[in-house]
Order: C-alpha cells, then sequence, then structure tokens
C-alpha cells in the first residue's frame, strides 16, 4: 500500500509539475521545535466549566471532551491558577496525560511529582493513586486519554496537602 500510495504521489506530483521533497527539503526538527515553542495556548476546544467534578478539584477547571468513540475517552482539560485534581484512583484503565500547554505536576502515591511542560506525556498506570494539576498560579491544560467502558471508574480520595502543593511553587 505504502509503494502504491507513493507511486500515486509521485506521478501527481509529476503530472502538475511539482517535484517529489525528500528529507533534505525539511527544516532541521530543532528549528521547527523551536517555531512550535513560540506559539501559545492550545488548538483543542477549553469546553465548559467542569461544575460535575469540581468538587474533586480545587479551584476551577474546564472540560472538552474530543472522543468518546471506539471505547476511548479523549478531553482536553483546562487547569486555571494552580486548579488540581484531588488524589484518585482509576479502576479499569490507565490514563495517559498529554501536556499541551501551561506548567504542572503529576504525582504518583509515594514518589516525587514529575513536572508536565509542553509535550510531556506521562502514563497512570491502571488502580495506581495519584494526582495532577496546573503548577501553584500557573495554568496548564493537557489530554487525557482513557478507555471508555462499563468496567471504567475513578476513585475519589483525600485532596492533596496544600502545604505541600505550594511547595512546588516554579
Amino acid at each position: 500500500m505504502k509503494k502504491f500510495l507513493a507511486t500515486l504521489t509521485a506521478a501527481a506530483c509529476l503530472t502538475f509539475g511539482a517535484q517529489v521533497a525528500s528529507a533534505e527539503d525539511y527544516p532541521p526538527v530543532e528549528e521547527v521545535q523551536a517555531k512550535l515553542s513560540t506559539a501559545g495556548g492550545t488548538i483543542f476546544p477549553i469546553g465548559n466549566p467542569n461544575v460535575n467534578y469540581e468538587k474533586y478539584f480545587t479551584g476551577r477547571t474546564y472540560l472538552a471532551p474530543l472522543s468518546v468513540k471506539d471505547s476511548i475517552n479523549v478531553a482536553n482539560v483546562t487547569f486555571i491558577d494552580g486548579a488540581h485534581t484531588f488524589w484518585h484512583i482509576h479502576h479499569g484503565s490507565c490514563q495517559i496525560l498529554v501536556t499541551e500547554s501551561g506548567a504542572g505536576d503529576v504525582q504518583i502515591w509515594g514518589q516525587k511529582p514529575v513536572e508536565l511542560l509542553p509535550g510531556v506525556v506521562f502514563t497512570v498506570p491502571e488502580g495506581v493513586k495519584h494526582w495532577h494539576g496546573a503548577a501553584p498560579g500557573k495554568m496548564m491544560q493537557h489530554l487525557s486519554i482513557m478507555q471508555s467502558n462499563s468496567k471504567v471508574s475513578t476513585e475519589w480520595l483525600e485532596p492533596v496537602d496544600e502545604k505541600f502543593f505550594k511547595s512546588l511553587k516554579k
């Protein structure tokens, strides 16, 4: 299939007088990363105030479901001014966090927090106690990717210790 598509693409380009690009025609990865790092914000919708789950968060968050098809739930979550989740456990699914913008943290129970910056991907294993959200005084957005079926649930636990959280200030 790849060979067919490459032949078809090459033929189409020649038909229209264009040349087929090669790897040398692309800017270096470092140059692309530098340009992307200056682009702010997110390309995904912010969504609506996350009022259904606000009792499990400190501060304000927004939730934008992006997909709930094919047994996968993808949502854009926006954390405002240091908002973060309570400790919680996902049963029946791991959770993949893909940081889009801002600065935040994720912490697995008994481990040191991991900084969430744009481009950081963090997988929380199924059944593991953790929390995540914006760093103190910061905003942060991440995609949350999880399985979506009747066996998946979230067990909400206690709030993160505020004194500890504030010590994470960057």
